[in-house]
């Protein structure tokens, strides 16, 4: 097994996946409570008891409010930068046990390689991850990809470089434009900060994106984030009916089966 992953839960109302290796078992982002990311585990075969980590793309609730709750595994790392942690930890009546990377660098842990890059959105410094695991040249364990990318208004040239080479994509397509305008249930200031360069990526932004992108190695790609009221799954599915590869659009609220790397 060189790397096999599930999303648990994806939308506003919270996000974490779970990413399996020979030696590790981590969580990227923990945006639901830890009663609830207890829940979650249990429908794929897991507990916190062997979860070894968790990586934090950035502080919002929806991605790291299970932080509070790890006092109850004090085993388990946090990655997160260092303007990240110092926001989460203010929330905090303990201390988790932070291990803080620079944003834009590479680090080890365990058999997982970590790229870690930077993304525009409005949080104290937002980061995308790239996960390696396995050799290269190895047919018991090949070398294998996954790119998370969410929670993003636009995308510059090095998250294009970063995604590129990944075997299987996560990527925001937040809401459809012309749904997002004619909601009514949100104020004209919300719909701006959602639909600006520091907030989240419509469906034809994320679109663009990929199209921009010469000769990916993608294997699938799942399409994350939905809004509830501001998306569909039919305009996801409409949007990117062309694209060059499988995917999969994750409902607001819902996770996905393993996908284990090909």
């Amino acid at each position: 097994m060189a790397m096999r992953f599930c999303i648990l839960g994806s939308g506003s109302a919270g996000n974490c996946a779970l990413l399996q290796t020979e030696g590790a078992r981590v969580l990227v982002d923990a945006g639901f409570s830890t009663r609830r990311l207890r829940e979650l585990l249990a429908t794929v075969g897991e507990t916190f008891e062997r979860i070894d980590a968790v990586f934090l793309t950035h502080e919002h609730g929806d991605h790291a409010a299970g932080i509070e709750g790890l006092k109850k595994f004090p085993h388990v790392r946090v990655f997160a930068n260092a303007a990240t942690s110092r926001a989460v930890q203010s929330g905090l009546d303990h201390r988790p046990d932070w291990q803080i990377f620079e944003t834009g660098s590479r680090f080890r842990f365990r058999d997982l390689e970590i790229e870690s890059f930077a993304v525009p959105h409005d949080a104290a410094d937002p980061v995308g991850f790239l996960f390696h695991s396995g050799q290269v040249d190895d047919l018991f364990s090949p070398r294998r990809s996954l790119a998370w990318l969410t929670d993003l208004g636009h995308a510059p040239q090095h998250i294009r470089e970063h995604i590129r080479h990944a075997d299987v994509l996560v990527v925001e397509a937040n809401h459809c434009s012309e749904m997002l305008k004619a909601d009514v249930k949100r104020p004209w200031s919300v719909k701006q900060r959602i639909g600006g360069r520091h907030g989240h990526l419509s469906n034809e932004s994320a679109r663009e994106l990929l199209a921009s992108i010469a000769s990916p190695r993608w294997q699938k790609v799942f399409f994350a984030h939905l809004s509830r009221d501001c998306n569909s799954l039919a305009a996801v599915e409409r949007t990117f009916a062309t694209l060059h590869c499988p995917f999969s659009v994750v409902a607001p609220g819902s996770g996905t089966p393993f996908y284990d790397f090909q």
